[in-house]
């Protein structure tokens, strides 16, 4: 009785230690994609403040040019 009560203790263990290992997998994959997420946000973020720039300027190009008319 006592070997069985053992083997099931270590199947339990090394359940609880894949487990731990899978979480801990997760976690890392997780945090990966949230770095990757947010360096792509940044990335749109001054592609927008880009453009945002290119639009100011082309509009002040309008107004000098309405202005002149």
């Amino acid at each position: 009785m006592d070997k069985n009560i053992g083997e099931q203790l270590n199947k339990a263990y090394e359940a609880y230690r894949q487990a731990c290992m899978d979480r801990d997998y997760a976690v890392k994959e997780l945090h990966q994609k949230t770095e990757n997420y947010m360096q792509q946000i940044r990335e749109q973020q001054e592609k927008i403040e880009l453009q945002n720039s290119i639009i100011a300027k082309l509009k002040s190009q309008l107004a000098a040019l309405n202005a002149n008319r």
